[in-house]
């Protein structure tokens, strides 16, 4: 989906009441340390390696990109560069020129190689990175300036939608470091596009590669390594993750600092905390100061708090992010019994979710639904053709009549001969543990099937197992999010057939028609037509129901008053933590109410 950013959210929202209250203590209110409130840790801080949210949040304050997201006007900028680039007239070079400014913590100062071999990291394909490498396939080689070795022109094979956005999300990483004999450098872009670039034809890529990709370069602290202002000091497996403010660092000397570019905060403490009752209560009691993760219910009982509306700023605020439920369409391949392969029944499935219900009685309302793959937040690419699937039991039981799904045996469950034998329509629900009002919906769902004659049986996982689950196929339906930004769309990654293995197209979707029009999209920099061509792609996926779609449900967050700075945007990170600024003597001040 749109940029890389495009990274899977397998997000979470939950209901909870606020408990009594109590202060907070003051030797912790007056130190500059931010603790922020995360419901689940990063899969890895693999500079390539990766892809969930919370793992990108961490590479903020890490990493250093070419460019940056204003989060005021939501266009790009420029970060490590001086300017954005200037575009030949065929649109396929792209010059920059680096700032002289940014330095690698061991002094050296960032060069155009570390850039090219950033860009080699992510396309080799001996890399464990194969659900953003195709982000990068229109790379075809990068040019030095002959005459300013600071100066280089990325050279592409086509017109693409993120030849410039990409950047935004591209870590660059430091040669010296990571490649130390210079592997890379024998090789060119275009030789990795080749079919034949592989561990055989390329032994010492090979041994490199494996290097390259340890876990301790994305577990270990001590081997996590970037141009970031911010170094992880502590990772306690699913408790928190610490992160501590570098000394000396290039970015203190900027002037007319982008927002993000302040690093205010000495330490920033993200503390996992998957119980709404728990936040709501380390909420009043000031032991959070910052968090977007907040359940509707929680935030709105909180916000009848003079106490706490003393202490917090909060906000419901939108976002680019969906909640669906996925279902597997090439079971076979999977090795899972065929159940979604008929599209009657893949629309029973969606006419059996009590969205609207489940809306109502988690959400507070607040959550706004979706027909297909773009949410309503991007109102000019939006299809508002399309209309929502209402809940309806009785057309669903036609279809799934319809569909040779009948209970032919009185056990109040459907049953179908399937290759010779009988089948029961019984299948296992995969969500995420700890996921608040997911919880909730999954079940009333669940119970709405079993009244159809289905019988779904919920199977938990914590995150990081849930993630790799899915990405396996191991799954018949599951309950899943994504993240998704104000850029330009690019579907490959999630709804090309391609993107079965490696992407992010865990559910198997795609079609000759499909595949076509998303690889037009990709290339068509013409507002209007590639607009028209998106509306008729949701058309398609609105047919073909792969997902459920559930809801796109608004940020609730919350940061303590005692620093200045503070703003809820819809663009990630959503808010800017290193932005906070501690006003000092807070403990002592007698804060009065907005």
């Amino acid at each position: 989906m749109s940029r890389i950013s495009g990274w899977i959210a397998l997000l979470s929202f939950g209901l909870a009441a606020c408990g009594g209250e109590e202060k907070a203590s003051t030797s912790r209110l007056d130190q500059n340390t931010v603790i922020y409130h995360w419901r689940a840790e990063p899969d890895n801080l693999h500079p390539t390696n990766g892809v969930s949210v919370p793992r990108r949040v961490i590479m903020d304050f890490t990493q250093g990109f070419l460019v940056a997201v204003d989060p005021d006007s939501l266009k790009l900028a420029p970060a490590l560069v001086k300017s954005m680039p200037e575009i030949s007239a065929d649109g396929l070079e792209f010059t920059y020129e680096l700032r002289e400014e940014p330095k690698w913590d061991n002094g050296e100062q960032l060069s155009v190689q570390d850039v090219i071999f950033s860009i080699k990291a992510f396309k080799c394909p001996l890399t464990d990175d194969a659900q953003v490498r195709p982000y990068f396939d229109m790379i075809k080689d990068v040019r030095i300036d002959a005459t300013n070795d600071r100066k280089f022109t990325v050279i592409v094979t086509s017109k693409y939608i993120q030849n410039v956005a990409l950047f935004a999300d591209l870590p660059i990483m430091q040669e010296s470091y990571h490649d130390k004999n210079q592997t890379l450098r024998k090789y060119s872009l275009e030789q990795m596009n080749d079919t034949g670039f592989t561990a055989t034809a390329y032994p010492d890529v090979k041994i490199w590669a494996d290097a390259f990709n340890d876990n301790k370069f994305g577990r270990d602290p001590q081997f996590l390594n970037g141009l970031g202002p911010y170094k992880v000091s502590s990772w306690d497996a699913k408790q928190q993750l610490t992160i501590e403010k570098k000394s000396n660092h290039w970015m203190e000397k900027l002037q007319n600092k982008r927002v993000w570019e302040n690093s205010y905060p000495d330490k920033i403490v993200f503390k996992i905390i998957t119980d709404d009752n728990a936040v709501a209560l380390e909420l009043k009691k000031q032991e959070i100061d910052a968090s977007h993760y907040i359940a509707s219910g929680t935030l709105l009982d909180l916000q009848k708090d003079e106490t706490f509306n003393k202490n917090y700023h909060s906000a419901f605020f939108d976002n680019f992010n969906y909640q669906y439920i996925g279902m597997n369409l090439k079971p076979n391949e999977a090795g899972r019994t065929p159940l979604f392969t008929d599209v009657r029944v893949r629309k029973a499935m969606a006419l059996l979710a009590p969205i609207d219900a489940a809306n109502k009685a988690y959400m507070f309302g607040k959550a706004n639904r979706l027909a297909s793959c773009v949410v309503p937040t991007k109102k000019s690419v939006y299809n508002n053709d399309l209309t929502l699937v209402p809940f309806d039991p009785e057309q669903a039981k036609q279809l799934l009549d319809e569909a040779g799904w009948k209970d032919t045996d009185g056990d109040n469950i459907r049953d179908k001969v399937i290759d010779g034998r009988k089948v029961q329509f019984e299948f296992e629900f995969l969500a995420m543990s700890g996921a608040g009002v997911q919880e909730y919906v999954v079940k009333d769902y669940v119970a709405e099937l079993y009244k159809a004659g289905i019988k779904a049986n919920i199977r938990t996982l914590e995150f990081v197992t849930f993630y790799e689950t899915i990405q396996k196929h191991e799954f018949d339906m599951y309950f899943g999010g994504w993240g998704g930004t104000f850029f330009y769309e690019d579907y490959k990654q999630v709804w090309h057939s391609s993107s079965w293995n490696g992407g992010n197209n865990y559910v198997g979707y795609g079609t000759a028609a499909s595949d076509a029009l998303i690889d037009s999209i990709r290339v068509t920099l013409d507002d209007n037509q590639r607009v028209a061509m998106e509306k008729r792609l949701q058309k398609m996926i609105y047919d073909d129901q792969p997902y459920v779609f559930v809801f796109t449900n608004p940020f609730k967050g919350a940061i303590h008053r005692r620093f200045e700075n503070a703003a809820f945007y819809p663009e990630r990170p959503n808010i800017y933590l290193g932005n906070l600024k501690l006003i000092p003597g807070w403990s002592t001040m007698k804060p009065a109410a907005e």
